[in-house]
């Protein structure tokens, strides 16, 4: 019987060794990503026969493997066959959740019509030419530089990068900001994360920006290089009452620190109207889909 255990900082080197490899096409694969919703999310994973097996919970408070990393095609069956008799004794919801188009695939091809498989457009990753987020270019993002001028015109401002040194400050606005916007659920699990990012910012592979608006720091976000061609970005949190802020902010940080990646992955939108409004009104050039997959 696999024997799950907490996911730790310690194992980064161990999951690099499994992760590093593979080019994901989603956000769910960062050690960065899956360490800092470990606790929110219940991250567990096992090794088996030099296969990494990740479990998860997801925001409803329901179980799921992420696919398997580092199987063979000849070990794939069997595999699965154990991780349904592991969903079937503790009664999980879902087999698999999180799996990308590559995986889904080969579940279909070995499976066939035996197993149901379904979009989670929830948690479809929204992913972006990082010239068009830079430069703000054509019709389409029109308003978006408005926005970003807008910014410009009103305020004085400095942007930075996070250093150890201003760590406190960027958790004291995150805590404000979730204050302000009711801070409970996914947002109160998402505060818990952003401080986890933070506190271990000499631990962890990431970038970060801040920007002080009349010598205040009102904004910061944080992202990752996954590898040559994509970059993630995992937090963009700033002060809505600062008029074009936000703008601001995403079209710099990718300007300043993600200019040599082509693609920016900004994550997914958990089916939440607002979000999923900002998200599209900056026209993605893809939306990478997540499947759920159970056996009929």
């Amino acid at each position: 019987m696999l024997e799950f255990k907490q996911l730790t900082l310690e194992d980064k080197c161990l999951f690099d060794k499994y992760l590093k490899p593979y080019s994901f096409l989603t956000c769910e694969y960062s050690f960065t990503n899956l360490f800092i919703w470990r606790k929110g999310l219940d991250i567990q994973y096992a090794i088996y026969n030099d296969v990494l097996i990740i479990k998860k919970m997801d925001f409803d408070g329901r179980y799921h493997f992420m696919q398997p990393i580092g199987y063979k095609s000849e070990n794939l069956n069997y595999i699965i066959s154990m991780l349904k008799e592991y969903k079937e004794e503790f009664q999980m919801d879902c087999l698999f959740k999180d799996i990308e188009e590559p995986f889904k695939n080969e579940l279909q091809s070995l499976y066939g019509d035996t197993i149901e498989i379904e979009e989670d457009r929830d948690n479809f990753d929204y992913i972006y030419e990082s010239e068009k987020l830079k430069t703000l270019s054509g019709k389409k993002l029109h308003g978006k530089k408005n926005h970003y001028n807008y910014f410009l015109k009103h305020y004085s401002y400095t942007i930075a990068p996070i250093t150890t040194e201003i760590i406190d400050d960027c958790i004291k606005a995150a805590r404000e900001w979730c204050c302000k916007n009711d801070c409970k659920g996914y947002l109160l699990h998402e505060l818990r994360a952003i401080q986890e990012l933070l506190k271990n910012n000499d631990k962890l592979d990431f970038i970060g920006m801040v920007v002080y608006v009349d010598n205040k720091l009102s904004a910061f976000t944080i992202g990752e290089k996954v590898n040559e061609t994509m970059a993630i970005v995992h937090i963009e949190k700033a002060d809505a009452e600062i008029g074009g802020l936000y703008a601001f902010i995403n079209k710099s940080f990718v300007e300043n620190y993600l200019s040599d990646i082509p693609f920016i992955n900004r994550e997914q939108d958990l089916g939440i109207e607002g979000l999923r409004k900002a998200k599209l009104a900056y026209y993605p050039i893809k939306l990478e889909p997540k499947y759920m997959v159970n056996f009929k």
